[in-house]
């Protein structure tokens, strides 16, 4: 059985909207190395993530942080979310080099 089959699609949902939003941010670095650094401790910072739901909830509505403090006490969870931060990352930094290709094209002088 794969990490895959564990998470439901609103789940998955849920986890891209918070990577989205993390490369949004431009935090996508810090948040992969606390991820990282926090898989062992994974079932803390779920409960954590509950103390800390005033300043959570800056970033998720209450039902989603409070499912997301249930999804990252698993650690195929962090692992997955930590893939789609990667992916979304990549996305946004090949949409970075096109603009900034097409800016410097437009700034050329053509003869």
């Amino acid at each position: 059985m794969s990490s895959e089959a564990v998470i439901t699609p609103e789940d998955r949902a849920l986890l891209g909207r918070i990577a989205a939003r993390i490369v949004e941010l431009h935090l996508e670095v810090p948040a992969l190395l606390t991820i990282e650094g926090a898989k062992p401790l994974s079932l803390l910072a779920g409960q954590t993530m509950v103390f800390f739901e005033p300043i959570v909830g800056a970033f998720l509505r209450l039902p989603d942080s409070r499912r997301f403090s249930q999804l990252i006490e698993r650690r195929e969870t962090l692992d997955i979310l930590m893939r789609l931060i990667e992916e979304h990352a990549d996305t946004a930094q090949s949409a970075r080099r096109v603009a900034a290709s097409e800016r410097k094209a437009a700034r050329t002088p053509r003869t």
